[in-house]
Formats: C-alpha cells, sequence, structure tokens
C-alpha cells in the first residue's frame, strides 16, 4: 500500500530518531487554534542520561520551552502536521532534509532533498556559552554586585552579566578591526554605574592584551565616586571616570567612542566629540528621538507619507528613522563608513537600534551627494535642522 506524504514523512522522523542521524524538526506557517502561536522548533537533548525531544513553542512576544519523552514528542509533531495545523514541517538529518508542506486544503507536497546539516547537534540540555567576559576572580564584578563572593554570579544580576557580554561580543570584532595604537584611548560616553566600561577595559587589557586607557564620563557625581574606588580596588591603572555632561567634557583626542542610550541630542553631542576627536569608532545606541520629532510636529509638511505622520505611533517611528538615518549621512560625510542595526540582547531588553562608525576616506564628489542627500531630506520631510548639523557647523 502507498504511502500517504503525511506517513512518509512521520516514518523518516521515527527512521532519524532511532538511527541517530536527527538533528532538528522546524514547524511554521501555524494556522490552528491556540492565539499567537508562530513556529515550533524540535531538537533532541539528554537529561539524566534519558534522550528527550524539546520543543520550543514560539509566541508572538515570547518562547515556551518544553521536554518530552521521544514517543510523546513524535505524538505532538503527528499531530500537528495530521491536523493542519502547521502549513510547513521541516525534518533535518545528516542524510537528508524532508520537507513536508500542504499546498491547499486537499493537497500536500513531499520533498526530500540534500542534506544541509553535516553534524549532529550537542544533546546537553544546559549549553554553557563561552563568554569573553568570565564571571570567576573579577572583584571588580563582585563590588558591582554581579557575583557572589566566591565569584558565581547572582541569580537576580544573570541578565545584567550576559548583557555586559552581550555589548563586549559586539564590540570586540570591531576593536580587533582598528589600526595599531602604542595606547588605545576609549572614551564611554554616559558610562552610568560603569558595567560596560568595567567589562571593556578588562576585555581590552585582560584578554586582547593591548595597552589601553578608558575613561567612563558620566553626570552623577555618587556614581563617578563609587566606579572610581572600584577601578582602584580592582588595580585597573587605565581605566577612570569623569564627572560631568557628555556636552561639556572636552576630548583631544580619541580611537574609540561608545554612547549607549545617550537621551535624544546627547547621542549628537557624542557622535560630535568622536568626529572632533578623529576617532578610528564611534558606536552609539540612541535614545529618545525628541528633536526631528518636534520639527516634523512643527511643520507638518504635505508630502506622500504625511497620511501616516498623523498617527501618534508611525510619527515616532519615522522620527527615530529620520534622527539616525540623518546622524549615519552625516558621520559619512565626515569620513565614516556607517552600519545602522538592530540588536536585541540575550537579557530580552527592548530592542535597539546600534550605529556603528568607522573611520574611512571619502572622495570629494560623494561628499556633495551626501549634502545633497541630507538637504532633499530636511526638504521632504519639513526639517528645519538636525541638531548634529549645527553641532558640525554643515
Amino acid at each position: 500500500m502507498t504511502m500517504t506524504n503525511q506517513q512518509q514523512y512521520i516514518a523518516l522522523l521515527n527512521q532519524s530518531l532511532s538511527d541517530h542521524t536527527f538533528v532538528k524538526v522546524a514547524l511554521g506557517n501555524y494556522k490552528g487554534t491556540i492565539e499567537g502561536l508562530k513556529n515550533c522548533y524540535v531538537k533532541k537533548i539528554q537529561i539524566k542520561q534519558e534522550d528527550k525531544l524539546s520543543i520550543t513553542y514560539r509566541y508572538q512576544t515570547k518562547d515556551i520551552f518544553k521536554n518530552y519523552s521521544i514517543e510523546e514528542g513524535i505524538g505532538i509533531i503527528t499531530n500537528f502536521i495530521q491536523e493542519g495545523a502547521f502549513r510547513h514541517a521541516t525534518l533535518f538529518t545528516i542524510d537528508f532534509d524532508a520537507l513536508f508542506e500542504y499546498v491547499n486544503k486537499d493537497k500536500t507536497t513531499f520533498k526530500k532533498n540534500k542534506a544541509t546539516q553535516m553534524q549532529l547537534p550537542t544533546l546537553e540540555h544546559n549549553v554553557q556559552k563561552k563568554r569573553l567576559i568570565h564571571a570567576e576572580g573579577k572583584s571588580y564584578l563582585h563590588q558591582l554586585k554581579i557575583t557572589d563572593d566566591k565569584g558565581k554570579v547572582i541569580s537576580s544580576s544573570q541578565d545584567k552579566y550576559k548583557q555586559i557580554n552581550h555589548y563586549v561580543e559586539l564590540l570586540s570584532p570591531l576593536i580587533k578591526n582598528l589600526p595599531n595604537h602604542e595606547l588605545l584611548k576609549v572614551a564611554d560616553m554616559g558610562a552610568g554605574k560603569g558595567y560596560l566600561t568595567f567589562a571593556l577595559y578588562d576585555y581590552l587589557t585582560n584578554v586582547l592584551n593591548l595597552k589601553s586607557q578608558v575613561t567612563g564620563v558620566e553626570y552623577r557625581k555618587d556614581l563617578v565616586e563609587l566606579c572610581n574606588s572600584i577601578s582602584k580596588k580592582s588595580n585597573f591603572s587605565g581605566l577612570a571616570f569623569a564627572q560631568g555632561t557628555i556636552k561639556d567634557y572636552e576630548i583631544n583626542t580619541i580611537n574609540v567612542l561608545i554612547a549607549l542610550h545617550a537621551c535624544d541630542t546627547a547621542t549628537d553631542d557624542a557622535i560630535y566629540k568622536g568626529i572632533t576627536a578623529n576617532a578610528n569608532l564611534i558606536v552609539v545606541a540612541p535614545c529618545c528621538h525628541k528633536q526631528i520629532r518636534r520639527e516634523l510636529e512643527k511643520h507638518k509638511t504635505k508630502n506622500d507619507l504625511d497620511f501616516l505622520l498623523k498617527h501618534g505611533i508611525f510619527l515616532e517611528r519615522q522620527s527615530e528613522m529620520l534622527t539616525d538615518g540623518i546622524r549615519s549621512l552625516i558621520l559619512e560625510y565626515f569620513g565614516y563608513s556607517t552600519k545602522v542595526f538592530e540588536f536585541i540582547s540575550e537579557a530580552h531588553t527592548p530592542k535597539n537600534v546600534m550605529i556603528v562608525a568607522e573611520k574611512k576616506s571619502k572622495a570629494d564628489f560623494q561628499k556633495q551627494e551626501i549634502l545633497k542627500k541630507i538637504e532633499d531630506t530636511k526638504l521632504y520631510f519639513g526639517i528645519e535642522f538636525h541638531y548634529l548639523e549645527k553641532l558640525m557647523n554643515m
């Protein structure tokens, strides 16, 4: 008797699990009745030397993880397919890939393709991620209340520990791409309690073995005093914190400038400091975009997109895109190659936009094109000025 497409798929799933060639299953295009469910991902794990199937239920706003016996897991996958809850089901093995798909209510397809996964994944339930900043033996992490006196990350500080590692991982390839400097000078503008500042100095000096001078700039005097005290106790001779605003802090020369979550035009103040100090690398994660939003609200220019701006949420998003888009263009005008991307940290913080600018050379004709693009954009959206323009006297 000929097997149906569904039966062929389930048979291969069972076979791959029994002969240890199974890699994973991805279920997509959900059309079932569970509200908010989008996808399911299935992997094989081992708990107390017993094989299990771990299913990640991916919803619109969260992920839910559940572990099942092999038999239970196969049953759940089978039910999802037979009920038509998921329209796509892909089985990955080290021998082949198998794709089952609903074309319409009465028609399905089944394909067996060349394997795209060549190795079996680890069966460890909780794979320890390799961190650039290790927790053990770091007195500054203990003093910042991220670890206990034995160097173990405190449960309430797990997210903060992951977050500083995530930022250092983002900065790592950028720093490695810098020109060689006898002394690498770094400024962290708006350093706060200094979590990232300490971790970055630790990474530069103890992992990359670079001679570094790192300065954290922070307005709140009590935090500056606290951070300088921790730095001294940690014997971090090249790390210091200075009290003041980003706008008023004087920088002569700098190699790397960082400003994470500097509010509204404070991000522009930081970019200005980086450009005028001829920094090789400028990294900012902007926060709030009030200046351009006020420009849009003030002029209410009529154009093809004005219907969007009557909605507050769209006005906010447009303000963000225009503010950061023009920032990127201004950086390019002054000889930087820019990337603007969205990142989400492991600590499940809200989505953030990061602007990365690396010093490059720009031909004069390119600079004129950039200037025209900035002017055209301002004219189209009714923007009288961008704060960073004024700072740079453009």
